[in-house]
């Protein structure tokens, strides 16, 4: 068995066969019948592994098809995002999106439900099969699930035969699922293992094409055609010459590259981690993308295996398939270091360094213009004599001139709230707008959160791509009665965002009265990743010197490095102030953008509110400022990246 060179193709390996919607239960301990919430991933073997080894570094692809609706959307969207080839992607213009319905009863029940009457993925045909695109890879994966059906079968033989044609590395994923064979009711989607003589002669008839072959002990026992492992061992190498990999769950695995020996555990052996086995459904998938991750990289097949059974034991300690796998980051912390914990998502090292590699890619700036403000427009309605009515009205009118100024550019962003904004935030969704949206009710010290005390319900009503913004003001010579319930509710809310998935943004104003105090906020910064907060971004006031720029530098770079950066406030800073501040920011490489708003609106929202602007006008204006700031910014960060 021997790859291609990297340098001869585009990709690394293509998988072919099922994609699906998973549906995973939330409640862990719960049967399918009483399971409350879902969270939505995408699933099936093969995308699963082409997920896990993009991750980890490899160029991959998938072969497979989706329906023409949302769920068909949605796993094309995620594999764009996590950087799948979508080529082998094709939307099926008559048959629905697979799903699957997931939960985790507890440590040996896994419950599933597949919803796959004539999906889209049972549609492939040989005639799909591109050669062309076949040829790109180094490596071609089959899934045996997808050797179910006649077309099917045919579609993933033309691709292996393709593949060896072309010196390529065919590789065959076992993936029995006895139901999906049509082996016993819709109800026993969780069973793995059924004997059955057609599935064994099916199976056998691809070894002789196969180069790699991967399965558990009870994958080798169909594809042996024998409930005896060794006996099945040998039959499977009366076919083939193909390295056969033997998952062993806990026990690891062994590889066969030679003869069977007397021994299973007579070949090569990695005994694998000792960890909770909190949900084993992906943990296969894991484990191939880890293989593959170490044959294609030029591993040895010990080191191989040992990044396999690491990657699995990751996934298995995890909720959900494609989303649990690690990457390359990850997989290479967890070798060298281990872990303290036999439950691995309790360990904090390990679910930082997977959020941080794992979360939504953005622009490397963001120039946003910030409308959150409720109690200000309040105030300034009232002042003028204007109806609040009109508040939503003037946020749909803030919103147009942002999206005037700056809306084709992906670091266009808006901070915008829900009580005056929330039809704003509806259409604002889902255009690729960094959105934030604030969490906190306005002016309350210590914090008070504005959707009430149970944050992480808030959260669960909120999309995903929405950051949470929220604003505190503390100091380090406040006392107790301030700190203690604040830092509490902090905790919660990063917890909170965590579990659900959103970004924080936290903004900390330490003294009204001189928030460029650069030490001060420091301090605080260095206060709260004490406490084990780590948000996703910082929103501050402009230090005003350079010392206090590299105080803050220095504590976000060293306590957190996956930190996105700090984003400025404007502090309504008339527009002079806010040229100079932003023309020396852009020089810090720890400021990544700003978030500025009164400064841009304040002055058209009154006139506007006391009908001394049109809406065009109004528009024009609110556009014109906001579009002077980025360009300020753009061209001072130009010139210092030209210098430096």
């Amino acid at each position: 068995m021997k790859f291609p060179p990297k340098s001869d193709r585009k990709l690394d390996v293509i998988s072919i066969g099922r994609s699906s919607v998973d549906l995973y239960g939330q409640q862990a301990g719960g049967r399918l019948e009483d399971m409350a919430s879902f969270a939505k991933y995408i699933g099936g073997c093969p995308t699963n592994i082409a997920v896990g080894a993009a991750r980890l570094g490899l160029a991959s692809a998938v072969i497979t098809r989706v329906g023409d609706e949302h769920m068909g959307r949605f796993i094309r969207e995620q594999l764009t995002a996590e950087g799948v080839d979508t080529r082998g992607v094709a939307t099926d213009p008559t048959r629905l999106t697979a799903l699957v319905i997931l939960g985790i009863r507890d440590k040996e029940h896994f419950p599933l439900i597949f919803y796959r009457e004539n999906c889209a993925d049972m549609a492939l045909e040989a005639e799909h099969i591109d050669p062309a695109f076949i040829n790109e890879a180094r490596a071609v994966l089959v899934t045996g699930t997808h050797l179910s059906k006649p077309n099917l079968a045919a579609a993933s033989k033309r691709a292996m035969q393709i593949a060896r044609a072309n010196k390529a590395v065919t590789i065959l994923d076992i993936d029995y699922r006895p139901v999906l064979w049509g082996i016993g009711g819709h109800g026993t989607g969780e069973i793995r293992f059924v004997d059955n003589r057609a599935v064994t002669t099916h199976l056998q008839s691809i070894l002789p094409d196969c180069d790699i072959v991967v399965g558990t002990e009870e994958e080798v026992h169909i594809a042996g055609g024998s409930t005896d492992t060794l006996t099945a061992l040998r039959n499977i190498r009366a076919k083939t010459p193909a390295l056969i990999v033997m998952k062993r769950g806990p026990l690891g695995c062994v590889a066969y590259p030679d003869a069977i020996p007397a021994q299973i555990e007579g070949a090569l052996v990695d005994t694998g981690f000792p960890v909770e086995v909190y949900n084993v459904l992906g943990a296969g998938d894991g484990f191939m993308s880890g293989l593959l991750r170490g044959l294609l990289g030029g591993e040895t097949l010990e080191n191989a295996m040992r990044m396999a059974n690491a990657c699995g034991a990751l996934v298995v300690s995890r909720h959900g398939c494609a989303p649990a796998s690690p990457t390359w980051r990850e997989l290479k912390h967890f070798l060298e270091q281990g872990s303290k914990e036999h439950a691995l998502r309790k360990d904090a090292a390990l679910n930082d360094l997977h959020w941080a590699t794992t979360r939504r890619h953005l622009s490397p700036e963001i120039c946003a213009l910030a409308f959150d403000h409720r109690v200000q427009l309040e105030r300034l309605a009232k002042q003028v004599g204007a109806a609040q009515a009109r508040i939503p009205v003037l946020k749909r009118l803030i919103y147009d001139a942002a999206d005037k100024a700056f809306g084709a550019d992906p670091a266009f962003g808006i901070i915008l709230d829900d009580r005056f904004g929330g039809d704003v935030l509806a259409h604002a969704t889902g255009r690729g707008h960094w959105i934030a949206r604030p969490v906190e009710l306005p002016e309350h010290i210590p914090l008070v959160f504005e959707g009430g005390r149970d944050i992480g319900g808030t959260l669960r009503e909120w999309p995903v791509e929405h950051t949470v913004k929220c604003l505190v003001y503390q100091k380090p010579a406040d006392g107790p009665e301030i700190t203690a319930p604040q830092e509490d509710r902090l905790l919660a809310l990063f917890a909170a965002c965590r579990q659900s998935g959103h970004e924080l943004l936290l903004e900390i104003i330490p003294d009204k009265t001189n928030p460029g105090d650069g030490q001060t906020v420091a301090a605080m910064i260095r206060r709260y990743y004490e406490l084990g907060l780590k948000p996703d971004w910082w929103k501050l006031a402009a230090p005003d010197d350079q010392a206090g720029w590299n105080a803050i530098s220095d504590i976000v770079r060293a306590r957190d490095p996956d930190c996105r950066g700090v984003l400025l406030l404007g502090l309504d800073a008339p527009e002079p102030d806010l040229v100079r501040t932003l023309t020396a920011a852009a020089t810090q490489p720890i400021c990544k953008g700003f978030a500025i708003g009164r400064s841009v609106f304040s002055q058209p929202a009154e006139a506007w509110l006391q009908d001394r602007l049109s809406d065009s006008e109004f528009v024009t204006e609110v556009a014109s400022r906001y579009r002077r700031l980025i360009d300020v910014w753009r061209g001072a960060r130009s010139g210092h990246s030209a210098v430096a």
